[in-house]
């Protein structure tokens, strides 16, 4: 572990750099081009790659609960699948899935 504030901030101040190359590398060097069109198609799965990769331990494995799956963030994940998929609302599905969580961790104690 880091004690000494120089070294501190010096760590800080590299993370911060090397942030901005990365960033820069996107949107500065890409950011007037015109991408090639596989390339976007390509690009608007990302999202729905990344996303389930963080969420799916949140709610099978979560840390809340020691690492065992618990019936309310089941409960509340087939919520605002449901919603999700009916309404196709983001606003929709996240009410509903905080909604069931909550009620049915309140309800169990």
């Amino acid at each position: 572990m880091i004690t000494n504030q120089v070294q501190i901030w010096t760590v800080i101040a590299g993370l911060g750099i090397g942030t901005l190359f990365i960033r820069y590398s996107f949107l500065g060097l890409l950011g007037n081009r015109e991408l090639p069109e596989w390339f976007l198609r390509h690009l608007r799965y990302v999202g729905v790659a990344i996303l389930p990769g963080l969420i799916a331990p949140l709610i099978l494995w979560p840390e809340a609960t020691g690492g065992s799956p618990d019936a309310s963030r089941i409960l509340a994940t087939i919520a605002a699948i449901t919603i999700g998929v009916w309404k196709r609302s983001v606003v929709g599905t996240v009410v509903a899935g905080f909604g069931v969580l909550y009620a049915v961790q309140y309800f169990t104690g």
